[in-house]
């Protein structure tokens, strides 16, 4: 066994090494579906820039991507397919002028989203963008008024309590609606016929009953407000507009994201920009960088994961035997030190008096540190810490960053501290939670434990990971897994959590973690592999893929290393399977291993194949070969 581990390792060394871009980086596809490049060809023709080439080529993964129902699907096994999909897949092939409705994929498309509700059952923020473009009608009342942006911190209910993913692509949402903005052109579509009843236009009924009943906390914080209403509404929207503007990157996009980025073009255009302004036209080119392509298919990324990728996969080849001294690692790392963020973002809002030092998602990202990236980037640059000045000063700020962003409640969130408002947590939108807030999540709070444990003094922090391992245990799942915000889902929750807790030192006898083994026992397929379903997301319990894949395997491999004292015969079925299947390309390899949204968007992170396979197999060749 130990020989063709040693040669699968170093196949998979071989592999990622070659694939390093000459800045130090790796630069695997953001893979999301196709509602980023439905949206990109919407906006190029809304603006009426010309781009044909472009829409030629996401118009051609598009249509490669419907099925034979003429549907369009989110994960592999989502039954039918995706309503809101759907829907945008009509719109942008009909709006880029490609496919007319008499055409057959559209026919197919249009009977499906007519047979399963037609457009008032589309989510949140596909209406949106209908009603931005002047395909929906936007409602007469808003229940969240853009004066929100006002009320201090200290207020209730204000926009910091929001996800900075919420906030981001609410603000502008909230600008658009005050104006009731929408643009329409001579080349846009009619989609009247995909609303069910004649002269329909519009549904918010759902969207407004999620938020009917903060109607007086926010009647009660306009009216502590000083000023004239006619006043502070303009005051209100200058706010929203230089929230934007102030959180811009130099491409120009809002925050590094796809969606925010979209919005914020329109909310300028309702301030009254020109789409010709400088503004527009950058933030634009900002979202055309996001263009990747995937075989010979084009698309177009929600944002980058250059940072995420680069510090997984050297902290992966690290693992499996490469020197920090090598070339690849000196230069991965010496790209994750130019990223390290210098600069105070909305995290220090509920994180005052602490200096700047965590690291962010994207290539372009300053302003947008997130736990993962930093303790990821951590783990990469640990062996130079010690030697390099530089180093141990970027290590000393990120450490610092990283255990000051513990939540009250003893986990670690995503992005920002204590962003867990119980008023909004219950909320019956899209997402729920998911979207609105940044809880403490058990995959933050394990992978955050494990990096303090296997890469820091732990004598120092031992307050720290006691709150953290208190968390984590207060917050398993009955059957013994841990439910991952950023992955799918149960595996990935589960994974984090013993990694971490083993790292700590937690025997590997607690009672908690042998029932965490038993339950990743139980879900083994008979070809030795794991693999696990979108559906566990959107159900929030486990559900099987019914197949194996590569990267859940991988979790569950290594959640066992790190549990079991011996290699016990279902960790040599699962290293087998990796073994057995390292040539492996089929759907299960495009699957998506983690989530944006539940029910919205899921991602494909191509780099996984490779980097979680190679990381278990390292770990397994130290511990038990």
């Amino acid at each position: 066994m130990k020989e063709k581990v040693d040669a699968e390792i170093n196949q998979l060394v071989d592999r990622l090494t070659e694939e390093q871009t000459l800045d130090g980086s790796w630069t695997y596809p953001f893979e999301t579906g196709i509602s980023t490049d439905c949206y990109m060809i919407i906006l190029l023709c809304t603006l009426e820039m010309d781009d044909e080439d472009l829409i030629d080529a996401l118009v051609s993964r598009i249509l490669r991507k419907q099925g034979k129902n003429g549907a369009w699907k989110i994960f592999h096994d989502e039954a039918e397919g995706s309503l809101t999909a759907t829907v945008e897949a009509c719109y942008a092939l009909l709006y880029s002028g490609r496919r007319k409705k008499e055409d057959k994929e559209i026919r197919l498309a249009t009977r499906f989203i007519q047979r399963h509700g037609g457009l008032k059952e589309i989510n949140m923020f596909a209406k949106v963008m209908l009603a931005l473009t002047g395909q929906y009608k936007w409602p007469r009342y808003i229940p969240v008024p853009v004066k929100i942006i006002l009320f201090p911190v200290s207020f209730p209910l204000n926009i910091f309590d929001l996800s900075l993913y919420a906030r981001s692509n609410l603000i502008p949402i909230l600008i658009t609606a005050d104006y009731k903005f929408s643009r329409k052109t001579k080349r846009s579509p009619d989609l009247s016929d995909l609303f069910l009843q004649r002269g329909d236009d519009g549904d918010w009924e759902k969207e407004l009953n999620s938020w009917r009943s903060f109607e007086t906390p926010f009647q009660r914080g306009i009216s502590s407000l000083i000023g004239l209403p006619e006043q502070l509404h303009e005051l209100a929207l200058q706010r929203a507009e230089e929230y934007m503007l102030n959180r811009t990157e130099s491409d120009g996009a809002f925050y590094s994201y796809f969606s925010s980025t979209f919005l914020m073009i329109f909310a300028l255009m309702a301030r009254g920009y020109s789409k010709q302004d400088p503004i527009i036209i950058k933030a634009v080119e900002g979202l055309k960088s996001f263009k990747t392509n995937i075989g010979k298919q084009t698309h177009m990324q929600y944002t980058t994961a250059n940072v995420w990728n680069t510090a997984l996969i050297s902290h992966a080849l690290q693992k499996a035997g490469l020197s920090p001294s090598t070339k690849v690692i000196d230069k991965a790392n010496q790209y994750l030190l130019k990223r390290q963020q210098m600069k105070y973002g909305d995290w220090s809002i509920h994180n005052q008096d602490v200096i700047p030092g965590g690291w962010g998602f994207s290539d372009i990202n300053t302003i947008n540190p997130d736990l993962d990236d930093t303790t990821a980037a951590l783990r990469s640059i640990r062996s130079f810490a010690g030697e390099n000045t530089v180093y141990r000063q970027a290590w000393d700020r990120g450490t610092h960053w990283a255990v000051s962003m513990q939540n009250d409640d003893g986990g670690w969130p995503a992005f920002e501290k204590n962003v867990d408002n119980t008023l909004l947590s219950w909320l019956p939108i899209e997402g729920g939670g998911s979207m609105l807030l940044d809880p403490s999540t058990a995959d933050l709070t394990g992978r955050t434990l494990e990096f303090f444990g296997n890469d820091t003094h732990t004598d120092t922090y031992q307050p720290f990971i006691k709150r953290g391992v208190k968390w984590l245990l207060q917050n398993q799942e009955k059957d013994g897994s841990w439910y991952g915000r950023w992955g799918i889902c149960y595996i990935y929750g589960t994974w984090a959590a013993v990694t971490g807790l083993a790292a700590v030192k937690t025997n590997s006898d607690h009672p908690q973690i042998q029932k965490a083994i038993k339950w990743l026992y139980a879900i083994q397929n008979q070809d030795g592999g794991w693999g696990e379903s979108c559906k566990s997301d959107i159900e929030k319990k486990y559900v099987p893929l019914k197949v194996s894949t590569r990267t859940h395997t991988a979790w569950a491999i290594d959640t066992l290393i790190a549990a079991e004292e011996k290699a016990t015969p279902e960790i040599e079925q699962g290293i087998s399977y990796l073994l057995e299947t390292s040539e492996k390309d089929d759907w299960t390899t495009a699957y998506p291993k983690g989530q944006g949204l539940p029910g919205g968007f899921y991602i494909h992170y191509h780099s996984y194949e490779f980097l979680f396979p190679l990381l278990a197999l390292a770990n397994y060749r130290e511990k038990f070969c």
